[in-house]
Protein backbone atom coordinates (compact mmCIF):
# COMPACT_ATOMS: atom_id res chain seq x y z
CA UNK A 1 0.00 0.00 0.00
CA UNK A 2 2.69 2.15 1.02
CA UNK A 3 4.50 2.01 -2.44
CA UNK A 4 1.52 2.03 -4.32
CA UNK A 5 0.70 6.07 -2.47
CA UNK A 6 4.52 6.89 -2.97
CA UNK A 7 3.74 6.03 -6.82
CA UNK A 8 0.65 8.12 -6.88
CA UNK A 9 2.70 10.64 -5.65
CA UNK A 10 5.15 10.41 -7.57
CA UNK A 11 3.47 10.63 -10.72
CA UNK A 12 1.22 13.58 -9.86
CA UNK A 13 4.04 15.45 -8.75
CA UNK A 14 5.67 14.85 -12.18
CA UNK A 15 2.08 16.07 -14.17
CA UNK A 16 2.33 19.42 -11.42
CA UNK A 17 6.18 19.91 -12.46
CA UNK A 18 6.26 19.22 -15.96
CA UNK A 19 3.23 21.49 -17.25
CA UNK A 20 5.95 25.08 -16.94
CA UNK A 21 6.87 27.61 -19.23
CA UNK A 22 9.25 30.48 -18.52
CA UNK A 23 7.09 32.72 -17.10
CA UNK A 24 5.51 30.64 -14.75
CA UNK A 25 8.78 29.36 -13.88
CA UNK A 26 9.46 33.31 -12.55
CA UNK A 27 6.10 33.24 -11.34
CA UNK A 28 6.46 30.27 -9.01
CA UNK A 29 9.92 31.45 -7.97
CA UNK A 30 8.85 34.66 -6.49
CA UNK A 31 5.56 33.02 -4.81
CA UNK A 32 7.97 30.45 -3.48
CA UNK A 33 10.22 33.65 -2.15
CA UNK A 34 9.12 34.31 2.04
CA UNK A 35 9.60 38.13 0.55
CA UNK A 36 6.62 37.61 -1.21
CA UNK A 37 4.77 37.91 2.47
CA UNK A 38 6.29 41.55 2.75
CA UNK A 39 2.93 43.40 2.03
CA UNK A 40 0.16 41.03 3.25
CA UNK A 41 2.31 41.52 6.65
CA UNK A 42 2.44 45.48 6.43
CA UNK A 43 -1.24 45.39 5.89
CA UNK A 44 -1.28 42.99 8.66
CA UNK A 45 0.66 45.67 11.11
CA UNK A 46 -1.57 48.45 9.62
CA UNK A 47 -4.86 46.67 10.79
CA UNK A 48 -3.24 46.22 14.58
CA UNK A 49 -2.74 50.51 14.82
CA UNK A 50 -5.70 50.57 17.05
CA UNK A 51 -4.27 49.22 20.05
CA UNK A 52 -0.74 49.25 20.74
CA UNK A 53 -0.75 46.37 23.46
CA UNK A 54 -3.14 44.16 21.68
CA UNK A 55 -0.96 44.68 18.57
CA UNK A 56 1.99 43.43 20.36
CA UNK A 57 -0.08 40.22 21.66
CA UNK A 58 -1.13 39.44 17.94
CA UNK A 59 2.40 39.62 17.01
CA UNK A 60 3.72 37.54 19.29
CA UNK A 61 0.40 34.80 18.73
CA UNK A 62 1.16 34.61 14.81
CA UNK A 63 5.31 34.43 15.57
CA UNK A 64 4.42 31.69 18.17
CA UNK A 65 2.59 30.39 15.38
CA UNK A 66 5.27 29.78 12.72
CA UNK A 67 7.56 28.78 15.70
CA UNK A 68 5.51 25.81 16.23
CA UNK A 69 4.70 24.84 12.88
CA UNK A 70 7.72 25.13 11.77
CA UNK A 71 9.16 22.91 14.70
CA UNK A 72 6.84 20.31 14.15
CA UNK A 73 7.42 20.36 10.49
CA UNK A 74 11.23 20.43 10.19
CA UNK A 75 12.77 19.71 13.35
CA UNK A 76 10.65 17.07 14.41
CA UNK A 77 8.77 14.98 11.59
CA UNK A 78 11.55 15.82 8.70
CA UNK A 79 14.45 13.88 10.61
CA UNK A 80 12.49 11.63 11.88
CA UNK A 81 10.49 10.08 8.71
CA UNK A 82 13.68 11.35 6.58
CA UNK A 83 11.71 11.10 3.48
CA UNK A 84 13.75 12.59 0.53
CA UNK A 85 12.81 15.39 -1.49
CA UNK A 86 11.95 14.69 -5.08
CA UNK A 87 14.70 16.57 -6.12
CA UNK A 88 17.11 14.74 -4.00
CA UNK A 89 15.33 11.33 -4.86
CA UNK A 90 17.40 9.42 -8.03
CA UNK A 91 14.68 7.84 -9.18
CA UNK A 92 12.64 10.52 -10.52
CA UNK A 93 15.38 14.01 -10.39
CA UNK A 94 16.07 13.54 -13.91
CA UNK A 95 12.65 14.00 -14.67
CA UNK A 96 11.94 16.97 -12.63
CA UNK A 97 11.81 20.68 -14.27
CA UNK A 98 13.99 22.23 -11.82
CA UNK A 99 14.27 26.30 -11.52
CA UNK A 100 17.52 28.01 -10.98
CA UNK A 101 18.82 24.86 -10.04
CA UNK A 102 17.11 24.75 -6.39
CA UNK A 103 16.54 21.63 -4.86
CA UNK A 104 15.80 22.20 -1.19
CA UNK A 105 16.83 20.90 1.42
CA UNK A 106 16.87 16.70 1.79
CA UNK A 107 14.44 15.91 3.42
CA UNK A 108 10.74 16.97 2.04
CA UNK A 109 7.86 15.19 4.37
CA UNK A 110 6.20 17.31 5.78
CA UNK A 111 6.04 20.67 4.06
CA UNK A 112 7.59 23.53 5.90
CA UNK A 113 6.04 26.30 3.37
CA UNK A 114 2.36 24.59 3.98
CA UNK A 115 2.64 24.56 7.31
CA UNK A 116 3.69 28.11 8.14
CA UNK A 117 1.15 29.36 5.36
CA UNK A 118 -1.74 27.32 6.48
CA UNK A 119 -0.63 28.18 10.17
CA UNK A 120 -0.81 31.61 9.66
CA UNK A 121 -4.04 31.65 7.12
CA UNK A 122 -6.22 29.87 9.28
CA UNK A 123 -4.55 31.98 12.63
CA UNK A 124 -5.48 34.98 11.13
CA UNK A 125 -8.88 34.53 9.57
CA UNK A 126 -9.65 33.09 12.74
CA UNK A 127 -8.74 36.24 14.84
CA UNK A 128 -10.58 38.53 12.12
CA UNK A 129 -13.76 36.31 11.61
CA UNK A 130 -14.58 37.56 7.75
CA UNK A 131 -14.37 35.38 5.42
CA UNK A 132 -13.28 37.45 2.53
CA UNK A 133 -10.24 37.64 4.98
CA UNK A 134 -10.41 33.65 5.14
CA UNK A 135 -10.75 33.51 1.33
CA UNK A 136 -8.01 35.52 0.29
CA UNK A 137 -5.45 33.90 2.68
CA UNK A 138 -6.50 30.48 2.36
CA UNK A 139 -6.07 31.03 -1.53
CA UNK A 140 -2.82 32.33 -1.05
CA UNK A 141 -1.66 29.06 1.09
CA UNK A 142 -2.99 27.14 -1.90
CA UNK A 143 -0.92 29.16 -4.13
CA UNK A 144 1.96 28.66 -1.96
CA UNK A 145 1.86 25.03 -1.63
CA UNK A 146 1.20 25.17 -5.71
CA UNK A 147 5.02 26.94 -6.15
CA UNK A 148 6.52 23.97 -3.81
CA UNK A 149 5.33 21.09 -6.46
CA UNK A 150 5.95 23.37 -9.48
CA UNK A 151 9.84 23.54 -8.21
CA UNK A 152 9.80 20.24 -7.65
CA UNK A 153 11.11 20.12 -4.00
CA UNK A 154 7.50 18.69 -2.76
CA UNK A 155 5.26 15.88 -3.27
CA UNK A 156 1.76 16.60 -3.24
CA UNK A 157 1.97 14.09 0.13
CA UNK A 158 4.58 16.73 1.46
CA UNK A 159 2.23 19.62 0.93
CA UNK A 160 -0.83 17.33 2.72
CA UNK A 161 1.13 16.63 5.62
CA UNK A 162 2.33 19.95 6.18
CA UNK A 163 -1.51 21.31 5.47
CA UNK A 164 -2.75 19.28 8.65
CA UNK A 165 0.11 20.47 10.70
CA UNK A 166 -0.46 24.05 9.71
CA UNK A 167 -4.04 23.77 10.48
CA UNK A 168 -3.57 22.04 13.49
CA UNK A 169 -1.21 24.67 14.91
CA UNK A 170 -3.10 27.61 13.54
CA UNK A 171 -6.19 26.23 15.38
CA UNK A 172 -4.74 25.17 19.16
CA UNK A 173 -2.65 28.62 19.00
CA UNK A 174 -6.15 30.57 18.18
CA UNK A 175 -7.58 29.04 21.34
CA UNK A 176 -4.78 29.64 23.33
CA UNK A 177 -5.00 33.53 21.98
CA UNK A 178 -8.94 33.67 22.79
CA UNK A 179 -8.27 32.36 26.37
CA UNK A 180 -5.55 34.39 26.79
CA UNK A 181 -7.52 37.43 25.44
CA UNK A 182 -9.96 36.78 27.85
CA UNK A 183 -8.19 35.99 30.37
CA UNK A 184 -6.15 38.58 31.19
CA UNK A 185 -6.30 41.37 28.65
CA UNK A 186 -10.53 41.33 29.39
CA UNK A 187 -11.13 41.35 25.57
CA UNK A 188 -14.45 39.85 24.33
CA UNK A 189 -15.24 42.09 21.11
CA UNK A 190 -13.31 41.10 17.84
CA UNK A 191 -10.55 43.40 17.70
CA UNK A 192 -10.75 43.86 13.77
CA UNK A 193 -12.95 46.26 11.95
CA UNK A 194 -14.41 45.36 8.26
CA UNK A 195 -12.13 48.21 6.81
CA UNK A 196 -9.60 45.82 8.25
CA UNK A 197 -10.37 43.02 6.13
CA UNK A 198 -10.70 45.01 3.41
CA UNK A 199 -7.48 45.83 3.65
CA UNK A 200 -5.52 42.54 4.49
CA UNK A 201 -8.05 40.60 1.66
CA UNK A 202 -6.74 43.52 -0.72
CA UNK A 203 -3.32 43.12 0.18
CA UNK A 204 -3.39 39.48 -0.76
CA UNK A 205 -4.61 40.37 -4.34
CA UNK A 206 -2.25 43.07 -4.88
CA UNK A 207 0.35 40.80 -4.09
CA UNK A 208 -0.54 38.72 -6.19
CA UNK A 209 -0.52 40.88 -9.37
CA UNK A 210 2.01 42.47 -8.39
CA UNK A 211 4.12 39.20 -8.78
CA UNK A 212 2.37 38.48 -11.70
CA UNK A 213 3.55 41.68 -12.97
CA UNK A 214 7.40 41.40 -11.61
CA UNK A 215 7.20 37.51 -13.10
CA UNK A 216 7.15 39.17 -16.55
CA UNK A 217 10.43 41.30 -16.65
CA UNK A 218 12.67 38.75 -14.28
Amino acid sequence: MIEYLNTIDQQALIAINNWHAPYFDSLMWCITSMLSWALILVALLACLRHDRRQALVVICTIALTILISDQISSGLIKHTVERLRPSHNPDIASALHLVNGYTGGRFGFTSSHAANSFSVALLVSLMMRYRRVMFALMSWAVLQCYSRMYLGVHYPGDILGGTIVGLAVGYGVYRLWRWFERRWMHCYDPIFTQDDATLLASSVYATVCFLAVLAAFI
